[in-house]
């Protein structure tokens, strides 16, 4: 075979190669950009929600909650604004991607700070007030009917309070007593969906009680995820 025909082949074979489909990326760069940014926003979330809370972070991790009980109802409240924030975080990354977490949180924070305290406040004092009857009644004969009516109570006023906390950020405008007379109302009247939002905060509870660095540190953020999820589609008939 002559050179030229070693070249022609050569050069064939070159444009062959070059025209051959080349195989797509299994895990695209958008992939890549997705994975890093939810894991961002959540690490810097269960941070700010950390730093948003430290009094109670201390007090809880320091101390023992049984004796110390009374500062940790007065740093409760707290826990009504982080919310708030964490909730507004999460609506910015569904809505668009967002990974702008330090500013939709010191924003929302800020913005929320009155209505999360107060929020915060109301089902801390319906929850001290329910434990401190239930510990009255505890051992008692009228304890068989006072009991379940004050434990329903109380779980009823947490379930407000979150769904309320995660309406603020979508009704910036309405009166918080609109706001949680739809939380009640939807919160009761859609109890199904209430119950797996009350099942996860139960959940991050007994692991914030059981493993506080792993609970604040790593599934704060997925876990307080799937509540406001579950809020949202509760409150939805009110949006």
């Amino acid at each position: 075979m002559s050179s030229a025909g070693v070249a022609g082949g050569a050069g064939s074979g070159a444009a062959a190669a070059d025209t051959a489909p080349r195989r797509r990326p299994l895990i695209g760069p958008e992939t890549y950009e997705l994975v890093f940014g939810t894991v961002y926003t959540g690490l810097m979330t269960n941070l700010l929600l950390a730093v948003a809370c430290l009094p109670l972070v201390v007090l809880v991790a320091l101390t023992d909650p049984a004796a110390t009980w009374p500062y940790l109802a007065l740093a409760a409240p707290l826990l009504g604004p982080a919310l708030v924030a964490a909730f507004a975080v999460f609506g910015a990354f569904s809505a668009d991607g967002s990974t702008g977490v330090v500013r939709t949180f010191a924003l929302a924070w800020r913005r929320h700070l009155r209505r999360g305290l107060a929020i915060g406040a109301l089902a801390t004092g319906a929850v001290v007030v329910a434990a401190v009857d239930v510990a009255f009644f505890w051992g008692r004969t009228a304890g068989a009917v006072a009991i379940p009516v004050l434990v329903t109570l109380g779980v009823v006023a947490v379930l407000t309070a979150v769904l309320a906390l995660a309406a603020v950020p979508e009704m910036p405008g309405a009166r918080l007593r609109d706001v949680l007379l739809a939380a009640l109302v939807l919160g009761v009247r859609r109890w199904y969906l209430s119950a797996g939002a009350l099942v996860v905060l139960g959940l991050l509870v007994s692991l914030l009680a059981a493993r506080p660095v792993v609970g604040l540190g790593f599934a704060a953020a997925p876990l307080l995820y799937a509540v406001w999820g579950i809020c949202r589609f509760v409150l939805r008939p009110a949006s």
